[in-house]
C-alpha cells in the first residue's frame, strides 16, 4: 500500500469499490475542509455527503484526530453529481459517469448518455400520450351540455381513457 493513502472500501450492492483520497493531492493545506464547511460551500446536506459515500461516488477522505477532512477538490465533484443529477442521470449512472471522467473513454460514455436519452424519449412519449388524453377529455367536456355530468369526471371513475386521442379518431 502507498505510503500517505487512506483507503476504504465501500460496500454497495453486489460489488466492493475501494476510493482513496491521497494526501499528496495538489491540495494545500488550507485546502481541505470539515464535512460541514463542505456541505455549505457544496449547497448540499451533511447527509447528503454521507450519502454519496455510502454509495461509492465520494471518497472517504484522510482523518484528523476525530474530524475527516475532504479537498477541496469535492466540491467541483458533488457539483458534477447534482449537473448529472439535474439531467435526470441515476445515481448508479453517475458513479459510472465518475469512473469514466478523465474522458479517455468516449465510447462508454456515450452509451451511458444514449441509454439516458432513450430512457427520456420513453417517457417524453408517455408524457405526449398523456397531454392527448387531458385534451380529449377536455373537449369532450366542452362537447357537452352543463345537464350532463363532466366527461372528466366520468373517465377518471371509469376505466381507463382510450388512448387514441379524440383528434386521431374523427380522421
Amino acid at each position: 500500500m502507498k505510503a500517505g493513502v487512506n483507503y476504504a472500501v465501500l460496500r454497495y450492492p453486489a460489488m466492493v469499490m475501494k476510493k482513496t483520497v491521497d494526501s499528496s493531492m495538489n491540495e494545500g493545506p488550507g485546502d481541505w475542509m470539515t464535512v460541514g464547511r463542505l456541505a455549505k460551500v457544496a449547497g448540499v446536506g451533511v447527509e447528503t455527503i454521507r450519502y454519496y459515500q455510502g454509495r461509492g461516488l465520494l471518497p472517504i477522505p484522510k482523518t484528523a484526530g476525530s474530524f475527516r477532512h475532504y479537498p477541496a477538490s469535492m466540491v467541483q465533484r458533488i457539483g458534477f453529481i447534482k449537473r448529472a443529477q439535474s439531467l435526470g442521470f441515476s445515481l448508479d449512472e453517475v458513479g459510472s459517469l465518475l469512473d469514466l471522467e478523465d474522458g479517455r473513454n468516449r465510447r462508454a460514455i456515450q452509451t451511458v448518455t444514449r441509454r439516458r436519452l432513450e430512457q427520456i424519449d420513453e417517457k417524453v412519449g408517455d408524457l405526449e400520450r398523456m397531454r392527448d388524453a387531458l385534451r380529449d377529455m377536455l373537449v369532450r367536456c366542452e362537447e357537452t351540455g352543463q345537464a350532463s355530468p363532466c366527461p372528466i369526471i366520468a373517465a377518471l371513475v371509469g376505466p381507463p381513457p382510450d388512448p387514441q386521442p379524440l383528434t386521431n379518431r374523427l380522421r
